[in-house]
């Protein structure tokens, strides 16, 4: 079923609360200052059943200047808009300024009704009928009917009704298969309940005994129980009026504004890429780091602008900008916005989020203005594509960029699969994880670590490769180190690269001794395989083979490097024979004891205390044994 949000809009004492209790039968004026005054300062909230049978919340929006914070707050989720005039008195700067923020915001689809039509003669109402017209040409109102109504009389109150309706059928259905959303406009306790919240969910589905958190910070919650239409629901759809009492949270802990959304699933701001458009009807101009007023969900936070395209704007204009903020926010990209002067307080423009959780932009930087080009007219696969690029050095994974976006994960993972056939984005598991990086971003790393092999097998020949270590922190900085070890078996895999123990070479480099290095090489094993567990020192074979020492270490590490000496610690090395044989000692040992004494495994082996330890200790870090005092026994 649908789920519509009708919303009034128009000058104070227009007659927009009057009109929503000839509709509903219900005063949406809660405050007693609201009702002994006459003006609706709060936003207020019911609901009715329309003819099709379908339930509608409808909101109640301040219209006094001095309250356009609150009419602002309300607005967001609206569906329907009735823009409402008063007959008598006709357009006025606030039906104005109402006007421009809904067709800034998007909103699609209303009417304007003209209420105590009663109060005038037929002349005069036409007059202001077609005021009313030409005011609204240019905006989503252009072509809409105006309806002649009189609260009092009942006047147009039944082809209002059926006109909502007739709209509300033409609505398309809200995802309630996306992430759950909830801009707070009112907090308040109940004493024996606690907290509650209220706000229309944008999207997706809140459930009671759900966990949420409290956008911006980390405040996290239960939800206790929800209401819609003052009716106890178990669960509620986007598109719908909410009241939503959370368990664990006091009521200082939220603020209007606040956003109510699955843990952990957005990120706080303090800059917002954005596409601003200004009002053709103002007389102002906007230089680059002007102060500002943004409206965006139920928030108000002061920003400065940065016009990244242009020196400033005027009337009617519009430019790629990032807004500085001065408190954190959280936003989804396609959100809609209104910014307003600091001072003189009145609205200039708006205009929607292309990137929630920016870089900082340097201005005029072309390939910063092309990126937000993508993302104001790219496809959804375009946009995920253009974010991956961008973070591709972090090696998000799914969860990372579904968070980047405010989307679900399974949206996410629905978009970077068609990525991947496209071989746009390559992905790489890494335990639960699926981390995705731009194919741009996987030839870039992958050519720096081929031609740096390539100069490093120039240099050192006799070399297995360059330690993986080393490629990684050199290459791969930003990774963790495992997603990092991760990404060099990716190239493995593919065919790039290879490894030996723990040195990675071009796939098919071959280490060639020449007729000397031949010789040195033999002579080095010689001497280590000729009493294996008295093996010489590394410093004394220049003098045992007789070569020059440089000659003797590049061998050496060679040998090294491919495993046919095993260093066991800085002094002691022995040959990949004596190690396996050690061990396989070692194996035979434990199929009829349980532990080992450093003097048993010396004798064992017939070698020295030095030998024995550092093969054990060995052992210990290999995680085949571990230390038990004096003793060691089996890793189990």
């Amino acid at each position: 079923m649908k789920h519509v949000i009708i919303g009034t809009a128009g000058h104070i004492d227009h007659g927009k609360t009057t009109l929503i209790r000839a509709i509903t039968g219900r005063n949406t004026d809660r405050l007693k200052e609201e009702q002994e005054r006459g003006i609706s300062i709060e936003l207020g909230f019911t609901y009715f059943d329309l003819p099709s049978g379908q339930r509608a919340g409808i909101i109640d929006v301040p219209g006094h200047e001095k309250f356009i914070k609150n009419m602002l707050a309300g607005v967001i989720g609206i569906d329907i808009v009735l823009l409402v005039v008063a007959a008598d008195e006709g357009i006025m700067p606030q039906t104005l300024e109402h006007l421009h923020i809904l067709d800034l915001l998007g909103i699609k689809k209303g009417f304007v009704v003209l209420t105590k039509s009663d109060l005038v003669d037929s002349e005069w109402i036409d007059m202001v009928e077609e005021e009313v017209r030409e005011e609204i040409k240019g905006t989503f109102l252009e072509d809409t009917p105006i309806i002649r109504a009189s609260s009092t009389t009942k006047m147009g109150i039944e082809k209002i009704i059926n006109l909502i309706d007739g709209y509300a059928a033409e609505l398309k259905d809200r995802d309630v298969d996306d992430m759950p959303r909830l801009p707070v406009d009112r907090v308040f306790s109940i004493s024996g309940f606690g907290t509650v919240v209220t706000g229309t969910l944008l999207s997706g589905q809140l459930k009671i005994g759900d966990e949420v958190q409290v956008f911006p910070g980390d405040k996290k919650a239960r939800i206790r129980t929800l209401q819609v239409h003052d009716q106890d629901a178990s669960i509620a759809y986007g598109g719908q009026r909410v009241a939503a009492n959370l368990a664990g949270l006091k009521k200082e802990d939220i603020d209007r504004g606040d956003t109510i959304a699955p843990v952990n699933s957005m990120n706080d701001t303090m800059m917002l890429d954005v596409k601003i458009k200004l009002l053709k009807n103002i007389d102002r101009y906007i230089d680059n780091r002007t102060r500002l007023r943004l409206y965006i969900g139920t928030k108000e936070v002061l920003c400065r602008v940065v016009l990244l395209d242009k020196e400033e704007i005027g009337p009617g204009d519009e430019a790629y900008a990032q807004l500085r903020l001065e408190e954190e926010v959280v936003a989804k990209r396609g959100d809609k916005f209104i910014i307003r002067f600091y001072s003189p307080m009145f609205t200039i423009g708006g205009g929607e989020i292309l990137e929630p959780n920016p870089k900082k932009k340097k201005r005029f930087d072309d390939k910063a203005i092309k990126e937000l080009e993508i993302k104001e007219m790219g496809s959804s696969t375009d946009i995920i594509e253009n974010i991956i690029e961008d973070k591709s050095k972090e090696f998000p994974t799914t969860k990372e960029i579904a968070v980047f976006t405010a989307m679900l994960e399974e949206s996410i993972k629905s978009e970077i699969n068609k990525l991947i056939e496209n071989k746009k984005v390559i992905s790489f598991s890494l335990t639960k994880d699926l981390h995705i990086i731009h194919i741009n971003y996987f030839n870039k790393v992958k050519d720096k670590i081929l031609e740096e092999l390539k100069n490093f097998h120039s240099k050192y020949p006799l070399r297995a490769g360059m330690p993986k270590e080393e490629i990684r922190s050199r290459f791969l900085k930003n990774a963790k180190p495992k997603v990092a070890e991760a990404f060099i078996d990716l190239l493995i895999e593919k065919g790039y690269l290879e490894q030996k123990l723990e040195n990675i070479s071009i796939n098919g480099f071959e280490i060639k001794f020449n007729e000397n290095q031949l010789k040195i090489s033999q002579d080095i094993l010689r001497s280590f395989k000729g009493n294996p567990y008295q093996p010489p020192r590394r410093e004394d074979l220049e003098s045992i083979i007789g070569e020059k020492k440089d000659e003797i270490e590049e061998v050496f590490i060679s040998l090294l490097n491919n495993g046919d000496i095993i260093k066991l610690n800085e002094e002691v090395y022995i040959s990949k024979e004596a190690y396996d044989l050690g061990l396989d000692k070692l194996k035979e040992h434990f199929t009829n004891k349980d532990s080992i004494s450093i003097g048993e495994y010396r004798d064992l082996l017939n070698t020295n205390r030095k030998v024995a330890l550092a093969l054990l200790e060995y052992f210990d870090q290999i995680k085949i044994t571990k230390r038990d005092k004096d003793i060691r026994i089996l890793n189990k």
